[in-house]
């Protein structure tokens, strides 16, 4: 265990680690927050397919030009900016929730914004990483920082759910603006060597030259291509897991699911830090082909006892798949471009969430709440499998790590003050 933390020793992780931990523990209450206050306010699962798919909306409309400006600029200063304004758009919402001034067209607009600046700030805080520490230690570097980001996602469900059942949405908004102004400085004082950075020939070449190396490599697409079926059962869940539970389990109820999740979550990051599978996106593949339970949990059995198994379960297959993909990507992709191919990555893999939010209640309306959970189970166990069927994802294996004599350089850059 004390070689897998190795990357605490270097000063610009930690800081990373922190500002991403921060971010994380208010993103966990938002949802919560954000879905009921909906629900209050318009009693409608249709008006918050809108409102939460008009942020995914932007999110995947912004996320090339966000690639584009992490591979361009200072990834730290991107971080900066993003988290900045986007806990001014929270703090926002929260006013409007708490002063019962909330309107659907306000709550659209400002989550509009919300998620172009959330798709600013991912493809840098992906990339970040590597700049952190030396290669040799790049998995156990990923590992920890998604531990560190279940972690907070666990206190920051709990106290969701808390805050909503007992004081009410409004306070949980207010929470996750202000963990984005607190990240915000932290990763002010984050201090990294740079990258060779875009050709700065215009924004249609960098996205060329984004899109030669995502399209180069076939296990980086279908993986992706995969996750587009994937997510948009993720948007379905989203939207319909709060309507089930508040007929079922009770809001409480579903902070207590989410964070059980985030619980597995926590011991696949434990198991990926000493994993040493031969070929990690294989088995990654497999693990994520168990998530389609929680669906069918919800849809056939929502009974709390039986979901939080399901969804502690569910979450070490998510942690095993996310440290597995981090690290090939990193380990395959040059840093110069890594945010552009991130940005390609998350585009593909998010395009589809705001369909499945969208198309979530009317579907629901028509053939029924089980039925779309059931369907929706099924289309993403079928992405998850074919996946791991294709050969280049059967057959990619863990590169080897970078003789520590090759990155002794880096590694002294890196643990320097921030």
């Amino acid at each position: 265990m004390r070689a897998a933390l190795d990357p605490l020793r270097h000063q610009a992780f930690r800081r990373l680690l922190a500002g991403r931990t921060i971010t994380t523990v208010g993103n966990a209450v938002a949802p919560l927050a954000l879905a009921f206050a909906v629900l209050d306010l318009t009693d409608s699962v249709t008006m918050l397919g809108l409102i939460v798919g008009a942020r995914s909306l932007a999110n995947v409309a912004f996320l090339l030009l966000g690639g584009v400006l992490a591979d361009r600029l200072p990834r730290h200063w991107v971080l900066v900016g993003s988290n900045v304004l986007s806990g001014l758009t929270q703090a926002v919402v929260a006013v409007l929730v708490l002063t019962h001034t909330a309107h659907v067209p306000a709550l659209v607009v400002l989550s509009v914004l919300n998620g172009a600046l959330a798709a600013i700030s991912l493809p840098a805080s992906a990339a970040l990483t590597p700049q952190t520490v030396p290669s040799e230690i790049r998995q156990q570097a990923n590992a920890v920082i998604r531990l560190g980001a279940n972690a907070a996602m666990i206190l920051g469900a709990a106290a969701g759910g808390a805050l909503v059942a007992v004081i009410g949405p409004g306070w949980g908004l207010a929470v996750d603006a202000a963990t984005f102004l607190v990240s915000g400085a932290v990763f002010a004082g984050l201090r990294v060597p740079p990258v060779a950075g875009s050709s700065g020939a215009g924004v249609l070449t960098d996205l060329r030259e984004g899109w030669t190396e995502f399209t180069a490599r076939t296990w980086v697409w279908v993986v992706v291509a995969a996750f587009t079926v994937i997510n948009a059962t993720i948007g379905v869940m989203q939207v319909l897991g709060p309507a089930v539970a508040d007929t079922t389990i009770g809001r409480g109820g579903w902070g207590l699911v989410l964070a059980a999740e985030t619980v597995g979550m926590v011991i696949g990051g434990l198991f990926a830090l000493r994993s040493r599978s031969r070929r990690p996106l294989l088995a990654a593949m497999l693990w994520i082909a168990v998530s389609p339970l929680l669906l069918i949990g919800l849809g056939i059995a929502p009974y709390l006892p039986l979901l939080i198994a399901i969804g502690v379960l569910c979450g070490i297959g998510v942690e095993q798949f996310s440290v597995a993909w981090e690290t090939s990507m990193q380990q395959h992709i040059p840093p110069e471009r890594l945010a552009r191919v991130y940005s390609y990555d998350m585009l593909g893999s998010f395009l589809a969430i705001p369909v499945g939010e969208m198309v979530a209640g009317p579907i629901a309306g028509g053939v029924g709440t089980t039925a779309t959970l059931l369907g929706a189970a099924a289309l993403g166990l079928t992405a998850a499998l074919a996946a791991a069927a294709t050969p280049s994802v059967r057959r990619l294996r863990r590169e080897a790590p970078t003789p520590p004599a090759v990155v002794s350089a880096s590694a002294t850059a890196t643990t320097g003050a921030a």
